[in-house]
Protein backbone atom coordinates (compact mmCIF):
# COMPACT_ATOMS: atom_id res chain seq x y z
CA UNK A 1 0.00 0.00 0.00
CA UNK A 2 1.28 3.75 -0.92
CA UNK A 3 2.56 5.66 2.01
CA UNK A 4 0.01 8.47 0.58
CA UNK A 5 -2.82 5.97 1.08
CA UNK A 6 -1.53 4.67 4.78
CA UNK A 7 -1.07 8.22 6.04
CA UNK A 8 -4.52 9.45 3.99
CA UNK A 9 -6.64 6.54 5.50
CA UNK A 10 -4.73 3.72 7.26
CA UNK A 11 -4.14 5.66 10.21
CA UNK A 12 -7.08 7.49 10.48
CA UNK A 13 -8.73 3.92 10.79
CA UNK A 14 -6.76 2.82 13.17
CA UNK A 15 -7.15 5.82 15.26
CA UNK A 16 -10.96 5.68 14.76
CA UNK A 17 -11.22 8.56 13.76
CA UNK A 18 -12.98 7.56 10.44
CA UNK A 19 -14.87 4.54 9.73
CA UNK A 20 -14.55 2.38 5.86
CA UNK A 21 -17.48 0.71 4.09
CA UNK A 22 -17.30 -2.12 1.59
CA UNK A 23 -19.20 -2.52 -1.65
CA UNK A 24 -18.95 -5.66 -3.00
CA UNK A 25 -22.88 -7.05 -3.73
CA UNK A 26 -24.54 -5.63 -6.66
CA UNK A 27 -27.93 -5.33 -7.57
CA UNK A 28 -29.22 -7.54 -10.68
CA UNK A 29 -26.50 -10.47 -10.02
CA UNK A 30 -25.87 -12.83 -8.12
CA UNK A 31 -22.62 -11.14 -6.12
CA UNK A 32 -22.10 -13.47 -2.89
CA UNK A 33 -19.59 -15.26 -5.49
CA UNK A 34 -16.78 -12.78 -5.80
CA UNK A 35 -16.65 -13.04 -9.17
CA UNK A 36 -19.73 -12.22 -10.40
CA UNK A 37 -19.82 -8.03 -11.01
CA UNK A 38 -20.84 -5.85 -13.51
CA UNK A 39 -19.32 -2.21 -11.90
CA UNK A 40 -15.67 -1.38 -13.75
CA UNK A 41 -12.99 0.90 -13.16
CA UNK A 42 -11.33 1.87 -16.35
CA UNK A 43 -8.05 3.13 -16.50
CA UNK A 44 -7.55 6.34 -18.31
CA UNK A 45 -4.62 7.82 -17.91
CA UNK A 46 -3.50 8.44 -13.74
CA UNK A 47 -7.15 7.68 -12.97
CA UNK A 48 -9.86 4.97 -12.67
CA UNK A 49 -13.08 6.08 -13.85
CA UNK A 50 -15.43 4.01 -12.13
CA UNK A 51 -19.38 3.24 -13.10
CA UNK A 52 -21.36 0.59 -10.88
CA UNK A 53 -23.85 -0.23 -8.41
CA UNK A 54 -23.41 -1.41 -5.42
CA UNK A 55 -25.70 -2.15 -2.65
CA UNK A 56 -25.88 -3.83 1.11
CA UNK A 57 -22.83 -1.57 1.40
CA UNK A 58 -21.88 -2.29 4.75
CA UNK A 59 -21.14 0.71 6.77
CA UNK A 60 -22.17 3.32 4.22
CA UNK A 61 -24.78 5.02 6.19
CA UNK A 62 -22.20 5.58 8.97
CA UNK A 63 -21.71 9.71 9.06
CA UNK A 64 -18.30 9.08 10.06
CA UNK A 65 -17.51 6.52 7.01
CA UNK A 66 -15.13 8.56 4.85
CA UNK A 67 -13.84 5.84 2.35
CA UNK A 68 -15.30 2.50 0.62
CA UNK A 69 -13.37 -0.20 -0.75
CA UNK A 70 -14.68 -0.90 -3.75
CA UNK A 71 -14.73 -4.19 -5.65
CA UNK A 72 -14.71 -4.45 -9.42
CA UNK A 73 -14.49 -5.98 -13.13
CA UNK A 74 -11.09 -3.96 -14.32
CA UNK A 75 -9.83 -7.02 -16.93
CA UNK A 76 -12.78 -6.62 -19.57
CA UNK A 77 -11.96 -9.62 -20.92
CA UNK A 78 -14.12 -12.50 -20.80
CA UNK A 79 -11.69 -15.01 -21.44
CA UNK A 80 -9.73 -14.09 -18.66
CA UNK A 81 -9.32 -16.23 -15.61
CA UNK A 82 -12.15 -15.50 -13.67
CA UNK A 83 -10.51 -15.32 -10.24
CA UNK A 84 -8.10 -12.29 -11.83
CA UNK A 85 -10.35 -10.10 -13.14
CA UNK A 86 -11.32 -8.14 -10.09
CA UNK A 87 -9.54 -5.49 -8.54
CA UNK A 88 -10.58 -3.12 -5.40
CA UNK A 89 -10.11 0.28 -5.04
CA UNK A 90 -10.18 2.99 -2.62
CA UNK A 91 -12.68 5.65 -3.43
CA UNK A 92 -13.24 8.43 -1.18
CA UNK A 93 -16.98 9.57 -0.22
CA UNK A 94 -16.70 12.59 -1.20
CA UNK A 95 -15.71 12.25 -4.84
CA UNK A 96 -17.85 13.37 -7.22
CA UNK A 97 -20.49 10.72 -9.18
CA UNK A 98 -21.52 8.89 -6.06
CA UNK A 99 -25.05 8.97 -5.32
CA UNK A 100 -26.74 7.44 -2.25
CA UNK A 101 -30.07 5.55 -4.23
CA UNK A 102 -31.50 4.30 -0.62
CA UNK A 103 -30.31 3.14 2.66
CA UNK A 104 -31.51 -0.41 3.21
CA UNK A 105 -33.05 -2.29 5.74
CA UNK A 106 -32.46 -5.70 7.51
CA UNK A 107 -35.45 -6.97 8.70
CA UNK A 108 -36.62 -3.88 9.33
CA UNK A 109 -33.85 -2.12 10.96
CA UNK A 110 -31.51 0.35 9.51
CA UNK A 111 -28.17 -0.60 11.40
CA UNK A 112 -28.28 2.74 12.56
CA UNK A 113 -25.47 4.52 12.18
CA UNK A 114 -23.67 2.23 10.51
CA UNK A 115 -26.17 1.44 7.89
CA UNK A 116 -26.66 -0.96 4.44
CA UNK A 117 -26.18 1.49 1.29
CA UNK A 118 -27.54 1.18 -2.36
CA UNK A 119 -25.04 3.53 -3.92
CA UNK A 120 -24.70 4.56 -7.64
CA UNK A 121 -21.37 5.15 -8.79
CA UNK A 122 -21.09 7.63 -12.36
CA UNK A 123 -17.71 8.24 -13.95
CA UNK A 124 -16.44 8.15 -10.95
CA UNK A 125 -12.50 9.53 -10.87
CA UNK A 126 -9.80 8.32 -8.31
CA UNK A 127 -6.13 8.20 -8.52
CA UNK A 128 -4.63 4.78 -10.43
CA UNK A 129 -2.61 5.07 -7.16
CA UNK A 130 -6.08 3.75 -5.03
CA UNK A 131 -6.04 0.43 -6.59
CA UNK A 132 -5.30 -1.73 -3.69
CA UNK A 133 -2.09 -4.76 -4.44
CA UNK A 134 -2.97 -4.34 -7.81
CA UNK A 135 -5.34 -5.26 -10.66
CA UNK A 136 -6.37 -8.74 -10.82
CA UNK A 137 -6.14 -9.00 -6.92
CA UNK A 138 -9.33 -8.45 -5.71
CA UNK A 139 -10.46 -12.08 -5.71
CA UNK A 140 -7.89 -13.04 -3.93
CA UNK A 141 -8.33 -9.93 -1.10
CA UNK A 142 -11.73 -10.83 -1.08
CA UNK A 143 -11.49 -14.66 -0.18
CA UNK A 144 -8.65 -13.53 2.72
CA UNK A 145 -11.20 -10.89 4.36
CA UNK A 146 -14.46 -12.67 4.03
CA UNK A 147 -13.65 -16.15 4.63
CA UNK A 148 -12.61 -15.47 8.69
CA UNK A 149 -15.17 -12.90 8.68
CA UNK A 150 -17.83 -15.57 8.25
CA UNK A 151 -16.39 -17.32 11.14
CA UNK A 152 -16.24 -14.47 13.06
CA UNK A 153 -20.12 -13.21 13.01
CA UNK A 154 -20.85 -17.02 13.26
CA UNK A 155 -19.02 -16.77 16.65
CA UNK A 156 -20.22 -14.05 17.51
CA UNK A 157 -24.01 -15.49 17.22
CA UNK A 158 -23.23 -18.41 18.75
CA UNK A 159 -21.65 -16.50 22.53
CA UNK A 160 -25.13 -13.96 22.04
CA UNK A 161 -27.14 -17.24 21.61
CA UNK A 162 -25.72 -18.82 24.73
CA UNK A 163 -25.61 -15.65 26.46
CA UNK A 164 -29.50 -15.61 26.20
CA UNK A 165 -30.18 -19.38 27.06
CA UNK A 166 -27.77 -18.57 30.88
CA UNK A 167 -30.06 -15.63 31.13
CA UNK A 168 -33.31 -17.29 30.21
CA UNK A 169 -32.57 -20.28 32.93
CA UNK A 170 -31.62 -18.13 35.52
CA UNK A 171 -34.91 -16.33 35.14
CA UNK A 172 -36.77 -19.60 35.10
CA UNK A 173 -34.95 -20.48 38.41
CA UNK A 174 -35.38 -17.16 40.21
CA UNK A 175 -38.93 -16.38 38.50
CA UNK A 176 -41.91 -16.08 40.68
CA UNK A 177 -45.72 -15.59 39.49
CA UNK A 178 -48.92 -15.54 41.49
CA UNK A 179 -47.03 -16.40 44.91
CA UNK A 180 -45.47 -19.89 42.67
CA UNK A 181 -42.21 -20.55 41.93
CA UNK A 182 -42.27 -21.07 38.05
CA UNK A 183 -41.14 -24.27 36.43
CA UNK A 184 -37.47 -24.67 37.16
CA UNK A 185 -36.66 -23.55 33.38
CA UNK A 186 -33.27 -24.73 33.35
CA UNK A 187 -33.92 -28.39 34.22
CA UNK A 188 -36.59 -28.17 31.51
CA UNK A 189 -34.36 -27.68 28.63
CA UNK A 190 -32.00 -29.49 29.65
Amino acid sequence: MEVRLKDEWLTPLLNGEIRSAFGMTEPGVASSDATNMAATAVLDGDEYVINGEKWWTSGAGDPRCKIIIFMCVTDQDPDSPRHKRHSMILVPTDTPGIETRKMMHVFGWDDAPHGHAHLKFDNVRVPKENMLLGEGRGFEIAQGRLGPGRIHHCMRAIGMGERVIEMMCRRGQTRVAFGKPSPNLAETLM
